[in-house]
């Protein structure tokens, strides 16, 4: 929704005319997450987790300020989870709202558009049937968001519903970085390109790394690092993406927690002819036994694998080095591809809690003009980790998807 510089300008202003509660939803298979913004101030004042969705059912709630209240209720649909979320957001001892009719819009984290969803939308039929062809390309992702939108759609019909796409952010990468060298009408009848995703949380910290460089957007080059259990990295240049890591599927790109990443694309047939792993199990084989799992055959959690490492497993130090060496190579890369670089954000899980990592990964890059200051890399909560003689910047920045989402919302809902 408008330029990055547009979008830090709204996440900063903290007056508004009319007051808005935005409910941002983000919907799994059996699983639904919220978290209920105050648009004024900007600020969260609920949040949970339903889950089970479809076994038995469990709630988690906590509104800002008070403990936290778990549940076991019934959920056999996504919708009774929506009003099971509704319930604790309204009730007199724990929530936060009177009524559900507080509640001025939902905004939904979809993680693929495909070519037909290309920014932030406003639900109506047409929309929902755009996305209904996004099951083809993305159906893991796809067909619980859908559940998680009827749902919100059933229980709250009168509240305006928005859509945030994840590949939103990524659709200003040229051609010549989101086409594969596959015949060009299989491009046009399947829609195969790179897509990218994780772009809200690319968006937000590229946008707020803009802030922190005091420049304006259209003279930054920076390479984005959301690091966790799935892992991407993105060259930004002038506020805009140019390329990403994660392709076709959020598959591609660095080895991350149990995917595999970018491999040679003629080991899957090999492995499959012999291991005897069927085409119906192969996708599933790349995204949940590979990755730090495969390698280290200890975990796909990097809290474990560090731990490991400790204890002088080799694998474990294995899968971890894979993984910086990785992401020296993407900043090499995209330096190339934008003609240089002024500042690396690293964020998520891994990036935003492993300062070794953040080390390991930009060491040896002193003539990229790239230099970590150990002492800040290893203070509590870091933002600037780089050397005071570093020509490029090195920041830590948290994301916040969720709030990017509520913006989104609050702009199209306003505007209605």
């Amino acid at each position: 929704m408008g330029s990055i510089m547009d979008f830090v300008k709204k996440v900063n202003t903290t007056q508004k005319e009319i007051k808005m509660f935005v409910l941002v939803v983000n919907a799994g298979s059996s699983s639904l997450k919220y978290q209920l913004f105050d648009m004024e101030n900007k600020v969260v004042m609920a949040k949970g987790l339903c889950e089970r969705i479809g076994i038995d059912g469990k709630l988690k709630h906590q509104t800002t300020g008070m403990e936290k209240v778990e549940k076991s209720i019934p959920m056999p649909t996504h919708a009774q989870a929506v009003s099971a979320l509704v319930d604790s957001l309204t009730d007199k001892e724990y929530g936060c709202i009177s009524d559900m009719s507080q509640i001025s819009a939902v905004g939904h984290r979809v993680v693929h558009g495909g070519p037909w969803l290309t920014k932030s939308v406003l639900v109506n039929d047409a929309v929902i049937a755009d996305l209904e062809k996004c099951c083809d390309i993305a159906p893991l992702h796809t067909v619980p968001h859908l559940l998680g939108i009827r749902g919100c759609m059933q229980v709250m019909p009168k509240t305006p519903q928005v859509l945030v796409i994840d590949t939103a952010f990524h659709q200003t990468m040229p051609d010549y970085a989101y086409m594969y060298p596959i015949p060009y009408e299989l491009y046009e009848k399947y829609k195969v390109r790179r897509y990218g995703f994780h772009g809200t949380s690319h968006r937000y910290v590229s946008g707020k790394a803009i802030e922190l460089l005091g420049k304006k957007a259209e003279d930054t080059r920076i390479v984005t690092c959301h690091l966790g259990n799935g892992s991407s990295i993105s060259a930004v240049k002038g506020g805009k993406i140019i390329d990403t890591s994660m392709g076709f599927t959020p598959l591609e790109g660095v080895i991350m927690g149990s995917r595999c990443g970018a491999v040679d694309p003629a080991i899957i047939p090999f492995l499959m002819e012999k291991e005897g792993i069927p085409v119906s199990e192969m996708g599933s084989w790349m995204n949940k036994k590979c990755g730090f799992l495969g390698v280290s055959g200890v975990s796909s959690d990097m809290r474990e694998i560090t731990a490991a490492i400790g204890k002088g497993n080799d694998r474990a130090r294995l899968a971890y080095d894979i993984l910086c060496y990785q992401i020296k190579k993407y900043i090499g890369s995209y330096t190339a591809a934008m003609g240089g670089l002024d500042c690396i954000v690293f964020t998520a899980g891994i990036g935003e809690n492993t300062p070794r990592l953040r080390e390991d990964s930009l060491s040896d890059m002193e003539f990229f003009g790239i230099k970590v200051d150990k002492a800040k890399n290893n203070e509590k909560n870091p933002c600037l980790i780089s050397a005071d003689d570093s020509r490029v910047k090195v920041f830590v920045i948290p994301t916040n998807e969720e709030l990017v989402i509520a913006c989104d919302t609050d702009e199209i809902v306003s505007s209605l």
